[in-house]
């Protein structure tokens, strides 16, 4: 992914406002990946990342910039949630299943990537495959006229059945036994290994024809998957994924401030939270984690941990852990002007989402400047005597406000419908100036 801190700012400034120091911060810490990569092997084995902790309540854009980044990015990446974890001994997931979950996202690129780059393998595959059943080989004896008629009759045909003239056309095929794949990422990889081999086993003894009478339409989907498995090689998949999750892989590490125990907490000593951040310590520093695909090394991956920190500070975090998040960024708190450009600047805001949904009713809907307005001013105000849950109140407040609208919408098919800042007032005052109504409503 070659693209300058600027230029991935520039895609972040699209779907998240504000947040400018955690935006520079993240575009900084990929575009040092992709410095190190261009780089002697000596210096890039000296050269750790930055690992990243992000600080800053619930609904200010921490996820939302780690799914565009999912997103935009052509490296492998997964988001995960710490409080899922469990310590090592204790029922759940442990913390080394999300390297292999990084690793089954890696392979799931790479194999994309093969698929692409073979495409055209692929089509003539699937096409020969088709073309054998709806026409029948001609004999070995036939004269050289019967041939050309023949060949001309195969290219019209295949020139058919690539441009779906015959979708809707019924064929029986027999389909390869597909070996599945078990990616149970919390089992441990002898586990997995074992349970592969039984599955192979079942297969290599339930050998009866699998034929089916498909469309042609339905072939085509049907026998990607078996010209992927016969002309990909699953090998050299493998190691390039585990080669790009050890050297550009990220982690984006959620509610890490659930796992964080306060000092002043009777609980200081809680295996389930301590337990978790003593385990993710060697992931974090850099260790070997084996997967069924291989062993990979974690010293490259970039973790990117986020949290909100109401109860706890980062400083309870346990100190060996707090020195492996060098880069703090904090994220601001929404204002009412924040709150007004998330829903008009950002693409595929709110408010379009509406429109467009509404539209599929014929109906025409409209917001005044001035409900805009109304809308964040009130969402807010709902933030401030409530709990501040952020960009997320404005899902609450637009869903109450489009309550009576939304659900009338098939009787004014073919209208234009206007958010006025009268009608949002309307719905929305009396609730959130009530304290109780507001807590149980918005």
């Amino acid at each position: 992914m070659n693209l300058t801190p600027k230029e991935i700012v520039e895609y972040l400034d699209k779907y998240v406002i504000s947040q400018n120091d955690a935006k520079k911060t993240i575009a900084l810490a990929l575009r040092t990946r992709y410095r190190r990569m261009q780089l002697s092997q000596e210096l890039q084995d000296e050269i750790m990342p930055k690992n990243i902790l992000m600080i800053g309540s619930t609904g200010v854009g921490k996820t939302e910039i780690s799914r565009r980044l999912a997103k935009m990015m052509k490296v492998p990446f997964i988001k995960v949630e710490a409080s899922k974890y469990t310590e090592v001994g204790f029922v759940g997931r442990d913390v080394e299943s999300m390297i292999r979950d990084l690793v089954v996202n890696s392979i799931s690129i790479v194999k994309a990537e093969q698929e692409e780059a073979n495409k055209n393998k692929i089509q003539n595959y699937i096409l020969n495959k088709i073309v054998e059943k709806l026409l029948p080989p001609l004999s070995q004896g036939a004269s050289e006229s019967k041939k050309d008629d023949y060949q001309r009759l195969l290219n019209s045909m295949e020139e058919k059945v690539a441009n779906g003239e015959m979708d809707d056309k019924i064929i029986e095929l027999s389909f390869d036994k597909v070996h599945i794949e078990f990616n149970d990422t919390n089992l441990p990889p002898e586990m997995a290994k074992v349970q592969e081999s039984f599955s192979k086993i079942f297969t290599a003894i339930n050998k009866e024809d699998n034929k089916k009478e498909v469309t042609i339409k339905d072939a085509k989907e049907l026998l990607k998957l078996e010209a992927s498995s016969k002309l990909l090689d699953t090998m050299s998949i493998n190691n390039e994924a585990l080669k790009r999750a050890e050297n550009g892989g990220i982690i984006f590490l959620d509610e890490i401030d659930k796992i964080t125990v306060s000092a002043k907490s009777q609980s200081r000593n809680d295996p389930s939270k301590e337990g978790v951040q003593r385990d993710l310590l060697p992931i974090v520093e850099g260790s070997s984690v084996t997967t069924k695909y291989g062993v990979i090394n974690t010293d490259h991956i970039l973790f990117i941990a986020a949290g909100a920190f109401h109860l706890t500070k980062p400083s309870d975090l346990i100190p060996e852990l707090q020195g492996r998040f060098p880069l703090r960024v904090e994220l601001e708190s929404l204002t009412e002007d924040t709150l007004y450009k998330i829903l008009t600047q950002t693409q595929n805001s709110l408010l379009k989402q509406y429109e467009a949904l509404l539209g599929v009713e014929g109906m025409k809907l409209t917001f005044e400047d001035e409900a805009i307005k109304t809308i964040a001013k009130l969402a807010h105000r709902a933030n401030e005597i409530t709990e501040d849950i952020g960009a997320r109140r404005l899902h609450t407040v637009l869903e109450k406000v489009l309550e009576e609208v939304s659900f009338n919408a098939h009787e004014h098919s073919g209208s234009e419908f206007i958010v006025t800042s009268e009608l949002v007032h309307k719905q929305l005052d009396e609730i959130v100036e009530d304290d109780d109504l507001s807590r149980y409503i918005l």
